[in-house]
């Protein structure tokens, strides 16, 4: 059975995550700052709990060892058939909408730190840890793919955060490791509540948006775990926009029919 580390797992998207993963029969160790507030999701999902600093490279290693302990080396099997520790999922981040004129250095270092450092030392772990394959996924966001008002840290970030994707991509093909990463526009999650609980910039939001909806947790989740899962394992390399067509498509004047 294979078993998921689940970095940043206190968040909204983390723990959909881990209902999934779940409910596909994968085992979840799951990391986060705060280790009680995983107590609920935990017992729901006969989950195992580490406590982490996602800032710090060594804090993240003793993670990827703990789930290699506890899962085992990963195995390649037949479709779903594989076992061990089989991957990893960072689901570390922040939100920062602030034009950069208005962004401290230590809101840009935080921003930095949050989503391209935690990403880096995900990566890094991985390299060390994962020796026989697996799939790591990366958190990115559509900021990242296109530009957006006063975005400018966030998507300096999450930019990095994919081209990091793209080249451990090509670094550890040839372990049959691989790395994507998953790009979200606007998601309702307690992170970005501040934007869509004002119904203005929700509906704002909505009409930047072709499918013209904000995402839900289990949009970006289902993504993730699709991508985590060994029976998936010629996808490598890849930023997946789960955007409702933010990032692809233009739609002007729309109306319902």
């Amino acid at each position: 059975m294979p078993g998921f580390l689940i970095l940043g797992a206190s968040s909204d998207i983390a723990a959909d995550l881990t209902r999934r993963l779940h409910a596909a029969g994968h085992q979840t160790l799951l990391a986060a700052r705060d280790v009680d507030s995983l107590t609920n999701l935990a017992a729901e999902t006969d989950s195992q709990t580490v406590r982490f600093d996602a800032a710090d490279g060594a804090s993240v290693q003793a993670a990827f060892e703990a789930a290699q302990e506890q899962f085992g080396p990963f195995q390649r099997g037949e479709g779903r058939g594989g076992g061990g520790f089989a991957g990893a999922a960072n689901m570390v981040g922040s939100f920062l909408m602030k034009a950069a004129h208005l962004t401290t250095d230590e809101e840009w270092a935080d921003t930095l730190r949050t989503n391209l450092d935690s990403a880096f030392h995900c990566v890094r772990a991985a390299g060390k840890t994962l020796r026989d394959g697996g799939s790591v996924v990366l958190m990115g966001s559509v900021a990242g793919r296109i530009g957006i008002h006063s975005h400018e840290a966030i998507a300096a970030a999450k930019a990095g955060v994919a081209g990091l994707s793209r080249s451990a991509a090509a670094t550890y093909a040839h372990r049959g490791l691989r790395f994507n990463c998953v790009s979200p526009g606007l998601t309702q999650t307690k992170l970005t509540q501040r934007v869509w609980k004002s119904e203005p910039a929700a509906e704002a939001s909505r009409d930047m948006h072709a499918l013209h909806r904000l995402g839900e947790p289990g949009d970006v989740a289902a993504a993730v775990a699709f991508l985590l899962d060994p029976a998936h394992d010629w996808i490598t390399g890849q930023e997946i926009g789960v955007d409702g067509g933010l990032s692809a498509v233009v739609v002007k004047n729309q109306k319902r029919s």
